[in-house]
């Protein structure tokens, strides 16, 4: 087996825990990748250093070192390369990366040893037709106005069907993975991270009756910002660079063919997770 390592610096200083990862690997038969742009301590594990693209052609796993938002980052490599991924988590919650400091002699013993089973998370598509951009949100893609001084009015289509206006501070069509983000921070739904759907989540919406809607991941949905919106509008897919929504235009969002490959080593880990580290804090 052959594991790339991704740490983030920031989290883990010294590369104190990555080191002890690679050593784990190693002592398991496994080799490790790291790729050029990480900065190894001189007292590092003697490990194989490659260029990003060609760490992730030969990688069979990837492992990530830091948290959430670390695997999100590497998330979109591991979908273009086909390559699950197990996030080492340093972070505050860890939904994605579950694995903690602690577990990790057992856990990489278990994935040395082909140990382990991959879930299948579902990703979203975001077009804007009209300015021919498109990108792939691992959690959610969210639409907001220039400035909460003036809530914007955004009208919602699924499959060319009017679905409801909202005037809010903004939208967010989430996957079940990011469901437990800004979604659940705004009043969305927890959801069953297999489950084929995404959910439309209003953010301060002006009107009292406005609930979070689940809609099936095979439908097309539609998010136009009203003409007479007074201010721009923005979308952005993953908390990544912002694209402006003049009034009068929309975003298109399906489900995204690729998949993120999760590793995990027990059916209930997203339960345990959302009842450990959400419902417990």
């Amino acid at each position: 087996m052959v594991v790339l390592l991704i740490p983030n610096a920031t989290k883990d200083q010294n590369l104190t825990v990555t080191s002890c990862a690679a050593n784990l690997l190693k002592q398991y038969g496994v080799q490790v990748l790291v790729t050029d742009d990480v900065v190894l301590p001189a007292s590092f594990p003697k490990v194989t250093v490659l260029p990003e693209q060609e760490a992730y052609r030969q990688t069979d796993v990837v492992l990530t070192i830091g948290g959430d938002g670390t695997l999100l980052r590497s998330g979109y490599s591991c979908v273009r390369f086909g390559k699950p991924v197990l996030g080492v988590n340093l972070g505050r919650t860890g939904f994605l990366a579950t694995c903690e400091v602690e577990e990790l002699p057992g856990k990489l013993r278990r994935m040395a040893d082909g140990n382990y089973k991959i879930t299948q998370r579902g990703l979203l598509s975001a077009s804007m037709p009209q300015k021919g951009w498109q990108t792939q949100a691992i959690n959610d893609v969210v639409v907001f106005g220039e400035t909460r001084m003036h809530p914007m009015d955004y009208s919602v289509y699924c499959d060319g069907c009017f679905v409801s206006s909202y005037r809010s501070d903004g939208l967010i069509l989430a996957t079940p993975t990011g469901s437990t983000a800004y979604s659940f921070s705004a009043g969305g739904p927890v959801l069953d991270g297999l489950a084929d759907v995404m959910v439309l989540t209003p953010v301060c919406a002006h009107n009292v009756h406005t609930a979070p809607l689940v809609f099936a991941a095979n439908r097309a949905l539609e998010i136009v910002a009203d003409a007479d919106n007074r201010d721009l509008c923005y979308a952005c897919a993953d908390s990544g660079p912002r694209n402006t929504l003049l009034p009068g235009e929309k975003i298109c969002i399906t489900a995204a063919s690729e998949r993120l490959q999760l590793i995990t080593f027990q059916e209930s880990e997203q339960f345990c997770a959302i009842e450990n580290k959400l419902m417990r804090r």
